[in-house]
C-alpha cells in the first residue's frame, strides 16, 4: 500500500495516474458509444498537439552532456552467425554492394 505523505496531497502519484487512465478510457468509450467520432477526432488532435509541445519544450540539458562525451563504443555482434567484426562508420558503405573481383 502506498504511504501518504503528511500535508502533500490525499492520493499517491500512482493512484492519480490510474484515475486519469480510467477517466480517459471512460470518456473515449462514451464518445464511441454515442458515435461522437468528430469530437473524438478533435480531442485526439488537441492531445497530440499538446504532447508534441511538451516534447518540444522539454529540458534537454542532460542530452548535451551525453553528446559531449562522444558516441558509444561499438560492441561486437552477438549470436550464432556473428563472425564479422563491426566496421567504423567512416568505412561504412550504407548498403552499397561491394565489387566482386574478376578472375
Amino acid at each position: 500500500m502506498a504511504r501518504r505523505t503528511s500535508g502533500q496531497g490525499r492520493f499517491s502519484s500512482r493512484q492519480t495516474t490510474w484515475f486519469w487512465i480510467v477517466m480517459t478510457t471512460a470518456i473515449v468509450i462514451a464518445l464511441l458509444y454515442w458515435e461522437q467520432i468528430a469530437l473524438l477526432y478533435v480531442l485526439a488532435t488537441v492531445s497530440m498537439t499538446f504532447l508534441l509541445l511538451v516534447v518540444a519544450f522539454s529540458d534537454l540539458s542532460g542530452a548535451q552532456t551525453a553528446a559531449a562525451a562522444g558516441p558509444p563504443a561499438l560492441e561486437p555482434p552477438v549470436g550464432e552467425g556473428a563472425v564479422k567484426t563491426a566496421q567504423p562508420a567512416s568505412q561504412s558503405t550504407f548498403g552499397a554492394r561491394s565489387r566482386k573481383k574478376r578472375r
